[in-house]
């Protein structure tokens, strides 16, 4: 049992035989009356998002999830299909569970997460950072900083980001894929 005080993004827990991960948090402690916790929570096999107020110090059951190599295969258009680095089975998951801004940074043979509950892979995190292609940018022209000295840039995963101008097509970028944000341009 954990209480909200062991409250943070990524806890998960369950409550009436369901698995939730926390997403945001925020304790608050109103002028009058008791402290409470404020959450969304995802649904971890459907990928739903709710709101929920805990009670300061209210117990729920926590879960602890393993952490275990896969790889991102393929899609058949449904459904996205990792290969566990141990057992080299094929993992389904639906696009709801993974979860749009990480789709947009999903490429073959990737290296991926997947969290196991009970001996079975239910969800899967990209990595933070991804190097990507750039497929199309627009050429930078020198001296053209009106609108900061950004371009977007599409990646060949399609996801698009504010680059410097200098990046041209065929750069290979590091991204930080939960800011939509530019890193730096690798030797990829």
């Amino acid at each position: 049992m954990a209480s909200t005080a062991d409250f943070r993004n990524g806890f998960v827990m369950e409550i009436d035989g369901v698995l939730w991960q926390i997403t945001y948090f925020q304790h608050v402690k109103p002028g009058k009356g008791g402290a409470f916790v404020r959450s969304k929570l995802k649904n971890v096999l459907t990928g739903a998002v709710v709101e929920r107020t805990f009670r300061a110090g209210e117990k729920v059951t926590d879960v602890r999830l393993e952490r275990r190599p896969v790889t991102y295969s393929y899609t058949d258009g449904q459904l996205y299909y990792f290969m566990d680095a141990r057992t080299f089975e094929m993992i389904p998951i639906s696009a709801e569970v993974i979860g749009g801004d990480q789709l947009r940074y999903l490429k073959e043979n990737m290296e991926c997460e997947g969290l196991v509950h009970e001996d079975r892979v239910i969800a899967v995190d990209l990595p933070f950072f991804v190097e990507l292609a750039v497929v199309q940018t627009d050429p930078g022209v020198r001296g053209d900083t009106a609108q900061g000295g950004t371009k977007p840039a599409k990646l060949e995963t399609g996801a698009i980001v504010q680059v410097p101008l200098f990046i041209e097509e065929g750069d290979v970028l590091k991204v930080d894929r939960r800011e939509d944000k530019y890193l730096t341009r690798t030797a990829g």
